[in-house]
């Protein structure tokens, strides 16, 4: 099992003014899975995938990684998972504006610790992967959001990571926009098994994934098979 979370509880500050983010919250998830999270805003599903990636700590329970103890590992540990398994896409793409997109692709390579040599390499075969050959030198605000979402995808899939982590991954974009980005995703799953894991409040990206989990007031509601 490639990610294992067990009685997973989070709660934002203390005594009267506490609130609960999470509810023991429990499921697993195999290599090669195609997994929403989804839910009303405020359900706590973005605040469940921080914790899985590592980014935030929970204030109870598990979360494995493999055989990685996210909730017992130290930041420097958990950072460095990170860089060499994990791949991120968020809603509003994180790409640094003075940096190419090539640039952007290869810099967490480098701060991997791979050559910046080789991290271009790398960097540029990812941008093909994602339909932008004829971009690689050019900086976001001379592309469009479609084309700036498949840098952050090509970033997120260069170091060829396990687990692809997706937060409203196509939440700013038109729809046709979105329909290309989100068959990207099921493209590296069947093609690469790549586990993706998407956060989103859209029924229609939900239903492309192999199975949804639909989060209420911090809690699972739902766990089951999505339409392909």
């Amino acid at each position: 099992m490639l990610i294992r979370v067990k009685d997973l509880s989070k709660t934002y500050g203390q005594g009267e003014a506490a609130a609960k983010a999470l509810r023991e919250v429990q499921f697993e998830i195999s290599q090669g899975e195609m997994v929403s999270i989804t839910g009303p805003s405020g359900c706590g599903k973005t605040t469940l995938l921080h914790i899985l990636a590592g980014i935030e700590s929970p204030s109870s329970g598990e979360v494995w990684i493999g055989e990685a103890p996210l909730h017992q590992w130290e930041d420097k540990q958990i950072a460095r998972l990170r860089l060499e398994k994990m791949g991120f896409i968020f809603q509003a793409y994180h790409l640094i504006p003075v940096l190419t997109a090539w640039e952007n692709v290869a810099l967490p390579l480098i701060s991997a610790g791979q050559p910046a040599r080789r991290a271009k390499k790398r960097a540029i075969e990812a941008l093909k992967e994602t339909g932008l050959a004829d971009k690689v030198n050019r900086y976001s605000h001379e592309l469009s959001g479609g084309q700036n979402q498949r840098v952050a995808i090509a970033r997120a899939i260069a170091a060829k990571p396990d687990i692809i982590w997706a937060d409203e991954p196509t939440g700013a974009l038109d729809t046709d926009t979105a329909e290309q980005i989100i068959g990207m995703l099921e493209m590296l799953n069947r093609h690469h098994g790549t586990t993706i894991v998407i956060v989103t409040h859209d029924p229609k990206i939900a239903a492309r994934t192999s199975r949804i989990i639909r989060m209420e007031n911090g809690r699972i509601m739902h766990d089951g098979g999505g339409v392909r």
